[in-house]
């Protein structure tokens, strides 16, 4: 029989695109378990990844009560499972999710850190964000921090010893499939048929954002930044891929009117394949304040384009200055208005790399590289430990 592997996230999206196929590989060698919240979304990533799975009720926010109820549900079904593993991933999953197969007996606890939420966080929430941050490694045999920059927060703040730490492969939780992301598979007549859609003329130059439209994803500085390049170049357009998220992070009401506003700024809303967003666009403009290791970032480079980022982990492990993209500071309206004026400037010279930037994200990230990391990972754990 194999044995048992438990994989949690906070919502079902997490399994099904964040870790996408990656459950379904270890299927091979485990009998997988699926737990997140919402259980019809949750039904529908079971049969998408072909494991067993099963809802508890989690949530993002800090919510004491449906905490304590959530990990009461998670004790009583890792007991009955009695899994060899369990893999926590996203924040909230991991707190719960840890600490219930550490009460559980479960002997192998593993926890994946994609992003750290307490960076931008300030004051007693900061305080009480550190301490969950603790428990969540103390309870766990292993953690991961999903890029070398982030393996150095969770040093810097001694949330636990080093030992306890590995980055798997060169970084991320999940690699990416360059043959999924792949320019190749967008034909000339395909990508304008989608600029004559989204009304793009034949020679704007455009500027692709992919991710929520949240405050803490730079959105407000790259509006402002935007809107300086459109008082010196008429042929450009940013083009937004992604949800607004109105309840968490709003954007100020003068960034929501300008996009709504603007005929230079495309909100083309949530999207499950961007692929197509990025065979159309010529720039990635990625100014986050913090992320773990940002998917976005790769997708574009394996389909071949340059991008601005901010000086934060996973970003800044990714783009090689120069090569295949800038580093900016965070925050800062003013540099992306200069790293998107260079790029302008040099655009033919940069279009002309793509081959470079492809290339860099094949070398470094495919998927089965890392999944295949990932499993020896969970092969190493021969006998029970309890660290």
């Amino acid at each position: 029989m194999k044995k048992k592997l438990v994989r949690i996230t906070t919502v079902p999206i997490s399994l099904s695109g964040l870790l996408q196929g990656q459950s379904r590989f270890m299927g091979q060698f485990y009998e997988v378990i699926g737990i997140s919240s919402d259980p019809n979304k949750l039904k529908k990533v079971g049969q998408q990844e072909g494991m067993r799975v099963i809802p508890v009720e989690l949530t993002r926010k800090i919510t004491p009560i449906k905490d304590l109820v959530a990990l009461a549900h998670l004790w009583r079904i890792l007991r009955k499972e009695k899994p060899f593993i369990v893999h926590s991933h996203t924040p909230k999953a991991g707190t719960i999710g840890m600490m219930a197969a550490k009460l559980a007996g479960v002997p192998h606890r593993l926890h994946t850190i994609a992003g750290l939420p307490l960076v931008e966080a300030t004051g007693l929430k900061r305080k009480l964000l550190n301490t969950v941050e603790k428990i969540t490694y103390a309870c766990a045999t292993k953690v991961y921090p999903n890029s070398v920059g982030l393996q150095q927060i969770v040093l810097d703040h001694k949330f636990t010893r080093k030992e306890k730490l590995k980055v798997i492969g060169h970084g991320s939780s999940n690699g990416i499939d360059t043959t999924y992301f792949n320019p190749e598979l967008f034909s000339e007549n395909t990508k304008s048929e989608l600029r004559n859609k989204l009304r793009l003329a034949n020679d704007d130059f455009v500027f692709v954002y992919v991710g929520r439209l949240v405050g803490d994803k730079g959105v407000n500085e790259l509006i402002s930044a935007f809107k300086k390049i459109l008082k010196e170049h008429d042929k450009v357009q940013l083009l937004l891929v992604g949800s607004h998220e109105k309840e968490l992070d709003p954007l100020l009401p003068e960034t929501d009117e300008f996009i709504a506003t603007s005929e230079k700024v495309i909100a083309a809303g949530w999207a499950d394949d961007v692929r197509p967003y990025f065979s159309i666009s010529h720039c990635l403009a990625f100014p986050s304040y913090r992320e773990g290791f940002p998917n976005v970032v790769m997708q574009s480079g394996a389909m071949g384009l340059f991008s601005i980022v901010s000086n934060i982990n996973g970003c800044n492990e990714i783009i090689q200055e120069g090569v295949n993209g800038t580093i900016i500071p965070t925050k800062d309206p003013e540099a992306i208005y200069r790293a998107m004026k260079y790029v302008l400037a040099n655009q033919e010279l940069l279009l002309g790399a793509k081959s470079t930037y492809r290339k860099l994200i094949q070398n470094r990230y495919e998927r089965s590289f890392i999944w295949n990391e990932i499993l020896k990972e969970y092969e190493e754990l021969d006998t029970p430990i309890d660290n």
